[in-house]
């Protein structure tokens, strides 16, 4: 039993890290170009340390391959970005941690539209009630927040990010395809087929110009 238990816990940690996965996620937007790690690292705003855990944990699982260059660090990929997004959608995570309620008056400082608020900027699909933000930290509302909505009119759906929105975004939207990640598991109809055209839109970009962002 302890042994199977201990087991358990060493797959549960090996869960892809919240930096890798923001890292082959711009590396995708990228269009599966090389690109050294010390650039990602600035364009991120990551340490060397963090930099090199992320990409050392993507080349650990299959994901993308390293060369040295010197004294740089190359990643790369023998896949399309399509390919390697979706080589790697059962090990990567939902992007929101979770979900609290905020009053508006106490939201001051802009923050990325997330959820359906997003996808109905992205598609057809009407904005829902609650409109819905994305942000890496929820401490500032700590004393404010609630864990259930309480009004649609007063408050806003803070979803809590396990790593930064705005390093992926170009606009006033989280990116597409942590968006489509978020809203992976959603059941509904309207949504899978809005998620899938968000998702071929990447692709046909991506095929077009180079790289996003």
């Amino acid at each position: 039993y302890l042994q199977e238990r201990g087991d358990g816990e060493k797959q549960e940690r090996a869960t892809i890290l919240p930096s890798a996965q923001l890292l082959l996620l711009h590396f995708i937007y990228r269009g599966c170009e090389e690109l050294l790690t010390s650039e990602a690292a600035v364009q991120l705003g990551f340490t060397s340390t963090s930099i090199s855990r992320a990409s050392r944990q993507l080349e650990k699982m299959g994901l993308i391959q390293t060369e040295k260059r010197g004294v740089q660090k190359v990643l790369i990929s023998g896949k399309t970005p399509k390919e390697l997004f979706d080589s790697a959608k059962d090990v990567m995570l939902n992007p929101v941690k979770r979900t609290v309620y905020v009053p508006k008056e106490k939201v001051s400082a802009p923050l990325l539209l997330s959820g359906y608020s997003a996808l109905s900027e992205y598609s057809m699909i009407n904005p829902p009630e609650v409109t819905c933000l994305a942000t890496g930290s929820i401490s500032a509302w700590d004393k404010v927040s609630s864990g259930r909505l309480q009004n649609a009119d007063d408050q806003y759906a803070v979803e809590l990010w396990r790593y930064d929105p705005t390093k992926l975004s170009d606009g006033m939207c989280v990116d597409r395809l942590s968006l489509a990640l978020a809203l992976g598991e959603d059941m509904d109809e309207r949504v899978e087929e809005a998620v899938e055209a968000l998702l071929d839109d990447v692709w046909r970009k991506l095929n077009a110009v180079g790289h996003l962002g």
